[in-house]
């Protein structure tokens, strides 16, 4: 029964400590599922291979029963006929299968054992796959939001350093607004400078083109003797 040694840490399995040693839940729990459906198979040969026997044993050993009561009664039958030579003839092959029976009970509960361990084994594989498959989805789904978390993180990381970036813009967006600022405030400057000397230039004009100065200037002509000409 090579069999039970070699999968009796099948029975002993603990699923939930290969998960803390596993870096990626996910691939380990798939690796494992694998593992245990190559098992299942096994383990399920082994099992019918075991019951099978335990069958034969059985078969046997009810085979056996099944002499012993015959010969047994074929003893009776011949002691009531008188006839005790044939009696003891039955009686002695009916010792002998009792003799037969006691090693044929022994095969028997070995092989009864046996099949108890494997159908244990297999239904305890069986629970442990169903278990694994319920649980598979959800760890999955854990994993893919830790990992999302973590590239989240490594993106925050990255990004820290903008806000300097951004402050550097902030300060050179001020810069060019003083700027602006003082262009406007000297073309206000020399557009009003502009437009003085225009007010002053035609003030003058005025004076000059005035009716009443001209006239002033042409009486005083005349009493110098001047001509307006001159």
């Amino acid at each position: 029964m090579g069999i039970l040694s070699r999968f009796k840490d099948i029975m002993a399995a603990n699923i939930n400590a290969l998960l803390d040693k596993a870096e990626d839940p996910s691939k380990m729990i798939d690796q494992y599922l694998r593992n245990l459906e190559s098992d299942l198979g096994k383990v399920k040969a082994e099992t019918a291979a075991v019951m099978a026997e335990e069958s034969r044993a059985k078969r046997e050993l009810e085979e056996c029963d099944y002499e012993i009561d015959k010969y047994q009664k074929y003893a009776e039958k011949a002691v009531r006929a008188g006839n005790d030579g044939d009696a003891k003839r039955f009686l002695v092959q009916k010792n002998a299968l009792v003799e037969k029976r006691a090693a044929l009970a022994q095969a028997y509960a070995m092989a009864a054992d046996n099949a108890a361990k494997m159908k244990s084994m297999h239904d305890k594989l069986v629970n442990d796959i169903a278990a694994l498959n319920a649980k598979r989805d959800a760890i999955k789904a854990k994993v893919q939001v830790a990992k999302t978390q973590e590239k989240l993180n490594q993106v925050g990381s990255s990004l820290n350093g903008v806000g300097d970036h951004l402050a550097a813009f902030d300060k050179m967006e001020a810069k060019a607004n003083q700027m602006l600022d003082q262009a406007n405030a000297m073309a206000e400057l020399n557009a009003s400078e502009q437009t003085s000397s225009l007010e002053e230039l035609a003030s003058k004009y005025e004076e000059a083109s005035s009716p009443a100065v001209d006239d002033e200037l042409a009486a005083l002509k005349a009493a110098m003797g001047m001509t307006s000409e001159e």
